[in-house]
């Protein structure tokens, strides 16, 4: 009986085991499972198709990459990993739990279930943006949230930022570095908020500051023109940044016990520097375990968690051949 055969009995019909199952096929779960791949492990990739960066239409600042579309980045991706064995699957997982062997059997959303002695979480994150109409379906175009990720394409055109926590006045000093023409519009934040060295900050660096409710984006011909208030007055913008609220998609993290710190972007794991959280064999990667991981960092991440999981697996395995050993010559 093989391992296969072994661990599908134990963990019951339906369940297919594998040494590392990868929750998340973005930028960190394909980079994870390429290096595991290359390493011999047999590895599940489950992904529901659902990355983060959907609606940009190009990613910047990946070194040979540069300028790509993000579907095709993951497209190149799921094909190399295919070529070292690496299995892929469209499902959503829904529930994880640890076994008394210290492994993994998780619950797709379509009704299968899988095991493995290691499990990657790079579920990454959501963006929930404030509820002005016509802001969502301009997103990633013309309503930005990044400046190194986008503030090249918009370069010298005229850029509001819509202030939805204190926060925001830190996005209207960095997009400074890409135009001179800047008003941050305070929408959820009150004008008496702002500290004395914030307004002295703002009024240093040329950054314009309208109080009031924003009402909606204003669009022609299908570009972003500007933005209106609530008491009808409109301005004129080429550009819109936003600070969208982070929900990290960290289901499988806390049902699993891994020990997450709140930050003002939302809940994430402690990790180590691999990855490594505070449940053995549980790892996060990209956006799942941290609010700032790029595409870059993100695959960045997910490689160093998979050459970390097979150093962990191959002398786990070493460990477990010398203890056999030890009681044979003692038997």
């Amino acid at each position: 009986m093989n391992e296969k055969t072994e661990k599908t009995e134990k963990h019951g019909i339906g369940t297919d085991a594998y040494e590392v199952v990868v929750v998340g096929g973005g930028a960190a779960g394909l980079s994870a499972a390429l290096v595991l791949g290359r390493a011999r492990r047999r590895t599940l990739v489950v992904d529901a198709g659902e990355p983060r960066n959907a609606p940009a239409a190009h990613l910047q600042g990946f070194l040979s990459r540069d300028g790509m579309p993000p579907a095709e980045l993951l497209a190149v991706g799921r094909e190399e990993i295919a070529r070292y064995g690496v299995e892929l699957v469209r499902d959503r997982a829904v529930d994880a739990v640890r076994d008394a062997d210290g492994e993994f059997d998780v619950t797709l959303a379509g009704g299968s279930a899988v095991h493995g002695r290691h499990l990657v979480v790079a579920t990454g994150l959501k963006d929930e943006l404030p509820g002005v109409p016509g802001l969502a379906e301009r997103f990633g175009r013309d309503v930005l949230h990044c400046p190194y990720c986008h503030g090249w394409e918009v370069r010298d055109q005229s850029f509001g930022v819509l202030a939805t926590s204190a926060l925001s006045v830190h996005q209207a000093l960095m997009v400074t570095q890409w135009s001179k023409d800047v008003t941050l519009f305070l929408h959820e934040v009150a004008e008496a908020e702002l500290s004395d060295d914030e307004l002295r900050g703002l009024a240093a660096a040329g950054v314009a500051v309208v109080p009031g409710k924003v009402a909606e984006v204003v669009v022609e011909a299908d570009r972003l023109t500007g933005v209106r208030l609530a008491d009808g007055t409109a301005h004129a913008r080429e550009a819109l940044f936003v600070a969208p609220r982070a929900v990290p998609r960290n289901d499988l993290l806390r049902r699993l016990g891994a020990e997450l710190r709140e930050t003002p972007f939302g809940a994430y794991p402690e990790t180590d520097e691999r990855g490594l959280t505070s449940v053995p064999g549980l790892w996060a990667a990209g956006n799942a375990s941290g609010f700032a991981e790029q595409v870059v960092n993100a695959a960045s991440r997910g490689y160093r968690a998979g050459a970390a999981i097979n150093g962990e697996l191959l002398f786990a395995d070493l460990d477990a051949a010398v203890a056999a050993r030890s009681g044979t010559a003692g038997a």
